[in-house]
């Protein structure tokens, strides 16, 4: 099993993080290993991550078959690894999410394994058994029953590589969202493993000897608050029981914070972060995307109730909706700074294959060519790339806009200032201050973070270290969480300074086009209240 490359770098490599940590990645291919459980207990399985270790021609040699793929991000390294086992004779199979939302770019593969595994992984074993050397296994949508999803194959990992490992919970989102492929690919009916079957996905984990950050990869954790309201209380006892060996994380959409109930079972089964789609603070471009559970609420409100639970958040933005008015910038900066989110993934709207999105920009003849091929050159993850179709605003102002926001929120004393700003909002008191023995985390020296990143970051040494020890003052578990953000800051500030520096190419590209335009000065000075 090859996990492709991602991007060289991207909003989600955290490089430079991962070095201060002393890990290669942030996260483990859970998907690999769970394809991997499905597997026939015969099959010798072995994985290569191709962002962790090398690939060599010995262990090509050694296999009688590949499997590979993921998503749009690790798109360009896929087609090269297809090609690699082609080239050697050795069968490939191709699936995940890219794959199953384009299949015409993977046609060379010489199997197609299209969906969710566990509605097809049984023919695609007996085809192969029978002698067949090619096909395509298309799954039913939304029908794969996880309930009877095996438990990870979390032996073939080397833990070590990761920041942090990963389970599953659910699959499926309950909303809308017109640029979301996740309804596309999963549904819109959430469907659970049972408590037992997490519970075993647990005990897998503790028996190897992991502990520390354990990520819920769902893409909406409260999807379905009927089984999770049975999950949580039992997940917090097992927490309890074995002295809480994991700090855990995942992804909500934002109406968590309407639920009290929900918030104290999360804070007590030991829950630290939440990432939360937020997009756009301007209402009009709510409605416009379908993204309604962020409407008809005060947004930093709901951040701040999440906070009180003691779970901080990082957060998701996009630029360039066609609903935007003239300048969103001073808006989307003036939104981050209320509510008080340091690290904050902000994109350019980029038309995912099989999207309601990308079928509107279609129909509307807006959609670019090739809109779903990823170039090896391009970041992949709609920073430098992003826009892929024909925008309803002037594309100079878009990319005014997003050079702004970005510019503006990862200045150095601007994200201190949200830091230091976030743990005065933190409340700490039911989670567990100090991290488990073993976890990689407690490698890391507090002391020694700060002063590694202000001194690769020179500009960012005033204020970093006036936060950390306003942080410190107050609790340890504040000054941890602190550094945990100001080790973020060693990749985010820098790749943000690179994302600016590539618009100006695209902003002097556009000049060339149009002689004679001029960029828009009156966000230049903005600073945040």
């Amino acid at each position: 099993m090859l996990y492709p490359l991602f991007v060289a770098d991207s909003f989600w490599s955290f490089g430079e993080s991962c070095k201060l940590m002393g890990v290669r990645r942030p996260a483990a291919p859970l998907g690999l290993i769970t394809v991997a459980a499905m597997l026939p207990r015969d099959w010798t399985v072995r994985l290569i991550d191709c962002n962790t270790a090398e690939l060599c021609d010995d262990d090509l040699a050694w296999a009688d078959i590949v499997f590979t793929g993921g998503m749009f991000p690790q798109q360009a390294d896929t087609l090269r690894l297809i090609e690699l086992c082609r080239a050697r004779g050795t069968p490939v199979v191709v699936g995940g999410p890219d794959p199953t939302s384009s299949p015409h770019i993977y046609e060379l593969a010489d199997f197609r394994v299209l969906g969710e595994a566990e509605s097809v992984i049984d023919d695609f074993v007996a085809a192969w058994e029978s002698g067949a050397r090619s096909g395509v296994f298309t799954a039913p949508k939304f029908q794969a029953d996880v309930t009877k999803t095996p438990v990870p194959r979390f032996d073939l990992l080397r833990p070590e590589d990761y920041l942090y490992l990963g389970v599953q919970y659910s699959r499926g989102c309950p909303f809308t969202c017109e640029f979301c492929d996740i309804i596309e690919l999963y549904g819109r009916v959430p469907r659970t493993k049972t408590t037992p079957q997490m519970l075993a996905e647990l005990d897998a984990l503790y028996a190897m000897g992991y502990r520390g950050h354990l990520d819920f990869v769902d893409d909406n954790f409260i999807g379905n608050k009927k089984s999770l309201r049975l999950f949580l209380p039992v997940l917090a006892e097992w927490q309890r029981a074995h002295d809480y060996p994991f700090e855990l994380s995942t992804e909500a959409s934002v109406n968590l914070a309407d639920d009290p109930e929900l918030l104290n079972l999360m804070a007590d089964a030991n829950f630290f972060a939440v990432f939360v789609g937020i997009e756009s603070p301007d209402p009009a471009t709510l409605v416009a995307m379908r993204k309604k559970q962020n409407t008809r609420r005060n947004i930093a409100e709901s951040i701040h109730k999440i906070y009180a639970a003691g779970m901080l958040v990082t957060a998701g933005f996009i630029v360039g909706f066609d609903s935007e008015k003239v300048s969103m910038a001073d808006a989307m900066i003036d939104f981050i700074e209320e509510a008080a989110i340091p690290v904050c993934m902000v994109g350019l709207l980029f038309a995912l294959p099989n999207t309601q999105l990308t079928r509107r920009l279609a129909r509307e003849g807006r959609l670019h060519a090739n809109h779903d091929l990823a170039l090896p050159s391009a970041s992949g993850d709609q920073c430098t790339a992003g826009i892929n179709f024909d925008p309803a605003r002037p594309m100079r102002d878009i990319l005014t806009d997003y050079k702004t926001v970005l510019a503006t929120i990862y200045r150095p004393d601007i994200y201190a200032s949200r830091i230091d700003r976030l743990m005065t909002l933190l409340d700490r008191s039911r989670q567990r201050p100090e991290l488990p023995e073993g976890d990689v985390r407690t490698k890391v020296r507090a002391l020694e973070t700060v002063h590694r990143v202000t001194s690769a970051i020179p500009e960012a040494h005033g204020p970093f270290w006036k936060t950390f020890l306003a942080c410190a003052k107050r609790d340890s578990s504040s000054a941890r969480i602190a550094v945990a953000m100001i080790a973020a800051y060693a990749h985010l500030g820098p790749f943000a300074r690179r994302v600016v520096e590539a618009i100006d190419v695209r902003l002097a590209a556009l000049d060339e086009t149009v002689p004679g335009a001029t960029a828009p000065n009156h966000h230049a000075a903005h600073t945040p209240n």
